[in-house]
């Protein structure tokens, strides 16, 4: 299958439609934001970066995960995914690289995350991850993105929880939910809804 090429994967981001009806408005979560960088290196082509965090993080230690954190006081999502990619990859991006937003999915950890969709050049090998915050860092490329979910049910929710096979292993909402509504909206130009997607039991504290 031929994928959009990195110009293309833009402008769908673009267009994507947040639907303000979707939009979490909830004071009991604490706002989060959460990096899906597209990033054109030499030699794999466009593909987003996910992270492992380290075993010695407090929340959500292992887990796989986007670049991100709370959003600070003063700070909106756009601002706090940049500084957070910063911090944990050493990659310094302006607010000019922002190509959209996806829509917000609150967790059952207490946080609603919003992903900001950005643009950038460079080679992975460039990159500094901080030893603190990441064990491992992944490209996963078009091609490897373009796998099909995995959806599971569960006693103590209604919900579906969802899987993405990806880097020789299984990764589960938050994460997963965002990495599937991109593969969607950039790969394929459909409006597909995630937030009605379930997160296993153990990433529920």
């Amino acid at each position: 299958m031929t994928h959009p090429s990195a110009a293309e994967v833009a402008a769908r981001v673009r267009g994507h439609d947040r639907d303000d009806r979707r939009t979490v408005h909830r004071p009991d979560l604490r706002a989060a934001a959460v990096a899906v960088v597209v990033l054109d290196d030499p030699g794999r082509g466009p593909g987003v970066l996910l992270t492992r965090r380290t075993s010695r993080l407090r929340d959500h230690p292992g887990q796989f995960a986007l670049p991100g954190g709370s959003v600070d006081a003063g700070e909106d999502v756009v601002t706090a995914a940049r500084r957070e990619l910063d911090e944990e990859l050493g990659l310094r991006l302006g607010a000019d690289t922002v190509l959209g937003l996806l829509d917000d999915y609150p967790t059952r950890s207490g946080f609603v995350i919003t992903p900001v969709v950005m643009a950038a050049p460079g080679a992975v090998a460039d990159l500094r991850p901080s030893p603190d915050e990441v064990s491992e860092l992944f490209h996963i490329t078009l091609d490897e993105l373009d796998v099909d979910p995995l959806f599971h049910t569960i006693e103590e929710s209604p919900r579906p929880v969802v899987q993405m096979p990806l880097v020789g292993h299984f990764i589960h909402a938050p994460t997963a939910a965002v990495l599937l509504q991109f593969r969607e909206v950039a790969l394929h130009g459909r409006t597909t809804r995630v937030d009605g997607l379930e997160q296993p039991v153990f990433a529920w504290r």
